[in-house]
């Protein structure tokens, strides 16, 4: 434990200000949804002060235009702590490096620093950077690559010659076939009896002579091969050992990451998350710094906030200056382990926001509902709460066949959702959405002026694997995504568009509209990918399929609210 706990100089901060008419919280923060208490405002202010003013290291946030190097943003953290002495103050930390370190003053130092010079990483670290270097230029060896070219175009004369014998003996069967006709009426039996006999000698001799030519041509290019096997089997030993040096590393790097909580039970990566490989960077989060640091010298956890700093990341949104809950991936089982015992603020995905809401039935007939969602409530029963659209329309249609739900919105959004009451109809309506008939509208309120008045959003998305439900832009492993667009009118600083979604990823219409490379404004009331508000400002607000049944363009608007 002597590397994960340094005796560090007190990385305890008074506030600067006076906080005497500032309230403690009755309970910790959630740290996966909460609002900034106060007194964390009051600590981000005094850190966000000291980011634009200090002049202790360089990192290019990519704020100033002028500020050399890549540019990365940073999430960072400040714990609202009360020392020994009952004075109130916080702590400070980053996530990852900063400015390519991990220590920094003002901050507190990392649960285990693997950047240490004579460490054990990067000792380890040197020898994989060598096996790579091997690796690399044995890769590009010019006598690999002559190796390479040479089967190459062996394999490619190989299939020619084969090719060119095959075509031959096609030409030479043609040629049996019309001597065998023409001689039919010309000679007698036995001279024809004669003839078939050469014939099929001909022909027997043609597959034998072309059977040893595959034959050559194989153990040719098993020669070459065996050649550029010499080769490959190297590079494969050094990948073999880079892999088994690379997984021991790891896993000693897991060990080194111990964990503290406030009963003083200290926890490695491996035993928090069990069976299952950390993400990559567990542990090196705010949060984590900022409770290890604080268990560590007998700090009491009042309260915690983090928020970015910086251009945000190519992929995800994050906003200069914005809060942000926790992780999930990464930091949900590294915090359930650290806060163990300290009474919280409540986790407000364990409540149902819907539960007294209404759901408007706009249509209805023998075969279908058209229903207008509100907002808050879920479509589908969710892991905590099983209240839903689904559920309720069991509840009304306890005579319904087949699963219901056609189409789903999001708990935060409200509007219109088909509902079918039988198995045929239900697969009639899902067809047409396949087919992509079914026309649909969603109005929104953006939370700041799009300066175009219509376009075409394309960004492919898929699910932040260590931050669910957050989405990311992905070209690699994303699912496509596109979106149509038009304003609607513009005042007060915000946008009323509709939206025309043509596919239907999850969080689509939010990720489109909050996204750099998409219209760079979020909706109005995102606590995701914007700032919260009172709701989600996101509504279903028109829809048009032809009726399973009577075969009639259903066409049906409801309007927002808003």
């Amino acid at each position: 434990m002597s590397q994960n706990m340094p005796l560090l100089e007190n990385r305890f901060i008074p506030f600067q200000e006076s906080i005497e008419s500032y309230s403690l919280p009755d309970r910790f923060t959630f740290p996966f949804y909460y609002d900034p208490h106060p007194l964390c405002l009051l600590a981000a202010k005094e850190l966000e002060y000291y980011l634009e003013n200090q002049t202790e290291w360089e990192h290019n946030f990519g704020i100033e235009r002028d500020k050399k190097g890549p540019v990365i943003g940073k999430m960072f953290g400040v714990l609202v702590v009360q020392d020994q002495q009952n004075e109130i103050g916080y702590l400070a930390a980053f996530s990852g490096k900063l400015a390519d370190k991990n220590h920094h003053p003002k901050f507190v130092p990392p649960v285990f620093d693997m950047l240490t010079k004579d460490g054990f990483f990067k000792k380890e670290e040197e020898i994989l950077n060598e096996l790579n270097h091997q690796i690399e230029t044995l890769e590009k060896a010019p006598e690999l690559l002559a190796c390479q070219q040479f089967i190459n175009a062996e394999t490619t004369l190989a299939s020619s010659r084969l090719q060119q014998q095959k075509q031959q003996m096609k030409v030479a069967k043609q040629a049996r076939k019309v001597r065998r006709q023409q001689a039919k009426d010309t000679l007698t039996a036995e001279h024809f009896q004669a003839l078939q006999e050469a014939l099929v000698k001909e022909s027997q001799q043609d597959k034998i002579y072309y059977k040893n030519l595959a034959t050559y041509w194989k153990n040719r290019l098993s020669d070459a091969q065996q050649n550029l096997d010499q080769y490959l089997d190297e590079i494969a030993v050094l990948k073999k050992e880079r892999k088994s040096k690379s997984a021991a590393l790891q896993q000693k790097l897991f060990d080194q990451y111990q964990f503290l909580n406030q009963q003083g039970v200290i926890k490695s990566l491996c035993e928090i998350f069990q069976d299952k490989i950390p993400p990559a960077g567990s542990g090196e989060c705010a949060a984590p710094k900022l409770l290890q640091y604080a268990f560590q010298h007998q700090l009491k956890p009042i309260a915690m906030a983090e928020f970015w700093w910086g251009q945000s990341p190519k992929s995800e949104i994050r906003k200069h200056g914005h809060f942000y809950p926790a992780c999930w991936g990464k930091c949900e089982p590294i915090l359930t382990h650290m806060l163990q015992g300290i009474e919280m603020d409540e986790n407000p995905m364990l409540c149902n926001p819907g539960k007294e809401k209404v759901i408007e039935i706009i249509f209805e007939d023998d075969q279908l509902l058209v229903i207008n969602k509100p907002a808050e409530l879920l479509s589908v029963p969710g892991k905590n709460v099983q209240d839903s659209v689904f559920i309720r329309m069991q509840q009304k249609l306890p005579e319904a066949t087949g699963p219901l739900i056609v189409h789903r919105l999001d708990m935060a959004t409200s509007g219109l959702m088909l509902i079918a009451k039988t198995k045929e109809v239900h697969k009639n309506l899902q067809r047409q959405f396949i087919k992509r008939t079914i026309k649909k509208r969603y109005v929104a309120l953006l939370d700041g002026i799009v300066t175009k008045e219509e376009g075409t959003i394309d960004l492919p998305l898929r699910v932040d694997l260590n931050d669910r439900p957050r989405q990311l832009v992905c070209y690699d492993f994303g699912k496509p995504a596109k979106t149509k667009w038009k304003v609607v009118e513009q005042s007060n600083h915000q946008t009323k568009i509709h939206f025309f979604p043509i596919t239907g990823r999850t969080h689509q219409l939010r990720m489109h509209a909050a996204h750099a490379l998409g219209l760079n404004t979020p909706i109005l009331g995102d606590d995701l990918y914007g700032t919260k508000a009172d709701r989600l400002h996101l509504h279903a607000e028109s829809i048009e399929f032809v009726h399973p049944v009577s075969k009639e363009i259903m066409a049906i608007q409801v309007d927002p609210g808003f």
